[in-house]
């Protein structure tokens, strides 16, 4: 542990901010599951709705810093993709 009080304040934050960026993250990931699911039933306004839902939710990880732009920009993309598919 720590003897000196700023890496103890440092500890601290880091221990809130790992909290926060995990639920961020996690909820992305259940954002992303949902629309998966819905892909893989094969309904297109299902799947665009979830769609619809996910994408902010994961643009707003790019701006926490949580997640890298370009990474989430390829997921989108194949993503969208996908839901188009449908479509056809």
């Amino acid at each position: 542990m720590a003897n000196i009080a700023s890496a103890q304040k440092r500890i601290r934050q880091t221990v809130v901010r790992t909290a926060r960026n995990k639920a961020r993250r996690s909820r992305v990931h259940s954002f992303v599951r949902k629309l998966e699911e819905a892909i893989a039933s094969g309904d297109h306004a299902q799947a665009r709705a979830a769609f619809v839902a996910a994408q902010p939710e994961m643009q707003r990880a790019v701006t926490k810093g949580v997640l890298k732009l370009n990474t989430v920009s390829r997921r989108i993309s194949r993503l969208s993709a996908r839901v188009k598919a449908l479509a056809v």
